[in-house]
Formats: structure tokens, C-alpha cells, sequence
């Protein structure tokens, strides 16, 4: 299976300018799977909820009708980062479509620093898309703090973890390589690079975005100062084997009876 991520350098607003540097950047890429940041549409440095209200869409909006033209092109599966509207509520979330056709939103459910003013946090259950025999979950960015949603994912049966991100913390790429070896499973983080200075906030975002094998090897890193894609070629059956060893699995030798809830 080839799988990919995309690492943009968005233009704060301009949707069409942002369309079109993925554009750019995937002529001729085919692959299985595509990952694109969170966000990678509008920017993140939002001033104001007004001001992400006015960047935000329906299930049918630009974005949604830009990616499944991209799904299209590149006859990938792609998941690719949004604000989501719904009624009055606005959350960050990332869709995922496959075969130009949207097949579900995740919303994020831990929200970092300012989010909390913009967002509303995520408030549906975890879930694994299972698209031609292979099972793709999805976390945004922050998630990966909390290891319990990377290990949710896992036991919901995933193979892949989808995660778009805007990253301004240090640590993540890191980070990966111990939440893909703890549940054996692949991860793409799909990070921007570039700066955003906006009110009282000046963000540097740290690129690199990554390709994480299930025994925690960085398979692809890209630069943190470039927009870049990477394809890598991986083996899904390799995150379906739990075991670490012919003593021990992964999953079935957890104490749960110990674990606080």
C-alpha cells in the first residue's frame, strides 16, 4: 500500500491559493492513501470565533468539493482538515473521502490553547473506516498528547492512523514513534510549516511532517522549511500482528482489571 502525507505552507484565508499549492504539489502523485494538515484551508491564527465563523463550511463546501477533485486525481483515499460548521457551533475537524466520495468527519477532541475559544470539542466516538480492506483512523494534531486516543483507535481495529496537523510544539514527531510502537500501527502526520503572526500570537509552525512504521521506525520525515510530499510503501499486515514477541502481545497482555478509568 502507498501512502503519503502533503506539507503545505498555507496563506492565512486564501482557500483558493491553498487549493492550489496541493495542487501543485500532487501533479502525477498516485497512491492509496494522502494525509493533509489540519487546517490546511484557511490557517490557524485566528483573532477572533467571528473571524474562523467566516472560513468555515458545511459538509458541502469548497474544501469538501476541493478534496474529492484531488481524491480524484491522484485515486487516493484523502483526509485532509476543515472547520466544521453545525448550527451555531464551529469545531476542527478532518474529512475523509475516498473514491470522490466524503465518508465521514472526525472532530477533534482535545483542543489546544486558543482552539478552546474558536471550537467546540469533538463530541463523537472515536471511528475506523475501513476502505478496500484496510482500516484508517483519525486524530488532529493535539490528540496525539493523549495516548489514549491513539490506543481507542487501535483496539477499534485500525492499521493506519490519519493525523493532520498544525504543530507548534517540539515534541510530536517523537512522540509518534513510541504511540505507533506501544499499539503497533502505522502513522502519517501530516504537519504545515511556515509562520503566523496574528493578534498576540506569533506561531511557528515545525514541519517535518512524518511516516511512522508499527515498530516505531521513521520511514519518511520531511524538511521544516519546505512543502513537501513523501510516498512510502508499506505492509498492512505487519500492524496486524500484535505480538512483540512469541511471549508477549501487545493487546492481549494488558492488565485492564488494573487501570484506572
Amino acid at each position: 500500500m502507498k501512502v503519503g502525507y502533503i506539507q503545505t505552507s498555507p496563506i492565512f484565508g486564501e482557500k483558493e491559493i491553498n487549493f492550489d499549492q496541493v495542487t501543485e504539489l500532487t501533479f502525477k502523485v498516485k497512491a492509496d492513501l494522502l494525509v493533509l494538515p489540519e487546517l490546511f484551508a484557511t490557517g490557524y491564527t485566528f483573532i477572533s470565533k467571528k473571524e474562523a465563523e467566516s472560513l468555515s463550511e458545511g459538509l458541502d463546501g469548497q474544501t469538501a468539493e476541493f478534496l474529492k477533485s484531488l481524491s480524484k486525481k491522484t485515486s487516493a483515499t484523502i483526509v485532509g482538515g476543515f472547520i466544521e460548521k453545525e448550527k451555531e457551533d464551529l469545531y476542527n475537524s478532518a474529512m475523509i473521502i475516498s473514491d470522490s466520495e466524503l465518508l465521514g468527519v472526525y472532530r477533534k477532541l482535545h483542543l489546544y490553547y486558543k482552539e478552546k475559544l474558536w471550537f467546540a470539542p469533538g463530541n463523537r466516538p472515536l471511528k475506523v473506516y475501513e476502505i478496500n480492506g484496510v482500516n484508517i483512523g483519525i486524530m488532529i494534531c493535539f490528540d496525539w498528547f493523549f495516548p489514549e486516543t491513539a490506543r481507542s483507535l487501535t483496539l477499534l481495529g485500525t492499521d493506519i492512523i490519519a493525523h493532520p496537523a498544525n504543530l507548534v510544539l517540539p515534541y510530536c514527531q517523537k512522540a509518534m514513534t513510541t504511540r505507533c510502537l506501544e499499539n503497533r500501527v502505522y502513522g502519517l502526520t501530516a504537519n504545515r510549516i511556515g509562520r503566523e503572526i496574528r493578534g498576540e500570537d506569533n506561531f511557528n509552525f515545525t514541519g517535518e511532517s512524518q511516516i511512522t512504521s508499527y515498530d516505531g521506525k521513521v520511514l519518511s520525515s520531511a524538511p521544516l522549511d519546505k512543502v513537501s510530499v513523501d510516498l512510502v510503501e508499506i505492509d498492512i499486515e505487519k500492524a496486524r500482528d500484535k505480538k512483540l514477541n512469541k511471549f508477549n502481545d501487545i493487546i492481549n497482555d494488558r492488565r485492564k482489571e488494573f487501570y484506572l478509568r
